[in-house]
């Protein structure tokens, strides 16, 4: 009886910090989305998900900035890109089990080939 209750109430507080907790300047509801989107993905524990989602959600804002930044060229958004997931890759393969770890990166990897195709797809 106590399990599912520890549980319910686990829940209840991630749920609660998840949605009262202030979200980084500058993030946008979209990229909000996007984490949660890539949670559900990853099919996080619970206890992984109080730890992976403020990084993902700290990431978050950077790259969308380098994603929607015009004047860099595909290539150094990559690369700015690929920087910006290598600082927190040490903590991710900490928390993430080696098949979701190989599964984020896999997501991560398309997502940036997304955003450069429609970058030189003139669709911003």
């Amino acid at each position: 009886m106590k399990k599912p209750f520890t549980l319910l109430t686990f829940t209840t507080c991630l749920f609660a910090f998840l949605t009262l907790a202030p979200t980084a300047p500058g993030q946008s509801p979209e990229a909000e989305a996007k984490v949660m989107a890539l949670a559900q993905q990853l099919k996080l524990t619970p206890q992984q998900e109080v730890k992976v989602l403020p990084i993902l959600k700290a990431e978050a804002p950077k790259l969308e900035a380098i994603k929607n930044n015009p004047s860099l060229p595909p290539m150094q958004k990559m690369k700015q890109l690929h920087a910006i997931h290598a600082e927190s890759a040490p903590q991710l393969q900490k928390i993430l089990s080696p098949a979701q770890y190989q599964q984020l990166q896999a997501i991560r990897q398309q997502d940036i080939k997304q955003a450069i195709a429609r970058k030189r797809a003139g669709g911003g």
